[in-house]
């Protein structure tokens, strides 16, 4: 059984790991800076509501791809249900984690606020529960659509034996985030993401829902990177470098 690895205080001083705050960063900006930006344009364009959410899982699931193959050296998480989900399988340290976390949080909202300024000021979607939609059912759909992502992330990417599938992994990442999109987007809004939901949240100051967003997601991540290490990763544990990356 993965036990989770610690870490030490000292992580945060070491080479490799600000590289990979900074690129991060940069990846988790680029994610949310894309993906924020495509709710902007339907919204601009007035496009109607099938159109609009197919555009917006295209754009998202597009922008997952590159960013997770782009950010190899940080591992491309872009969302701390994805960190959490390596950490319960002992795939990255608790300190690690804890400093990525606030890397992707500061990342969406710089991201965030970027598009506030270059829209003069326009609307930031938030994510937010479909009319009809109780926080038990909002909460329960943010698990599944999460726990289908980081289902994915393990398979394709983590998995020693993820065999024909090695190198495909941020592709078919980015397919299941569309997909899952566009099943539970009219819904809970299929966040998958703390982070993706907090920047918006924070421009606009629309908070309404927004424990949803983290709950679900860290729920669902958690319990896809604990169930696949233990039960479909078979070998002996071995405790984790603190420099290594994720991926």
């Amino acid at each position: 059984m993965a036990k989770i690895a610690l870490g030490t205080a000292g992580e945060a001083r070491q080479p490799d790991v600000i590289q990979a705050l900074i690129v991060e960063f940069i990846v988790t900006f680029l994610f949310v800076f894309a993906g924020v930006g495509s709710a902007i344009t339907t919204d601009k364009l007035g496009s109607n509501a099938l159109v609009s959410l197919f555009v917006v899982a295209i754009a998202h699931a597009l922008v997952v791809a590159v960013t997770v193959s782009a950010g190899h050296i940080s591992g491309g998480h872009l969302n701390p249900a994805v960190t959490l989900g390596l950490l319960f399988g002992g795939k990255i340290s608790l300190v690690r984690s804890i400093l990525y976390w606030i890397d992707q949080l500061l990342a969406s909202a710089a991201a965030s606020a970027l598009l506030y300024y270059l829209t003069g000021g326009m609307s930031i979607p938030v994510h937010t529960l479909a009319s009809g939609v109780g926080y038990t059912q909002g909460i329960i759909w943010e698990i599944v659509l999460t726990f289908s992502l980081l289902f994915v992330v393990y398979a394709t990417m983590v998995d020693p034996k993820k065999g024909s599938l090695d190198g495909l992994g941020p592709i078919l990442v980015g397919f299941v985030v569309g997909a899952n999109i566009l099943a539970g987007g009219p819904f809970s809004g299929a966040s998958m993401n703390p982070a993706r939901s907090f920047g918006p949240a924070m421009v606009s100051g629309n908070w309404t829902d927004h424990w949803v967003y983290w709950v679900g997601p860290l729920i669902g991540g958690g319990l896809a990177g604990f169930i696949y290490e233990n039960f479909f990763i078979v070998r002996s544990y071995v405790p984790l470098p603190i420099v290594e990356t994720s991926f």
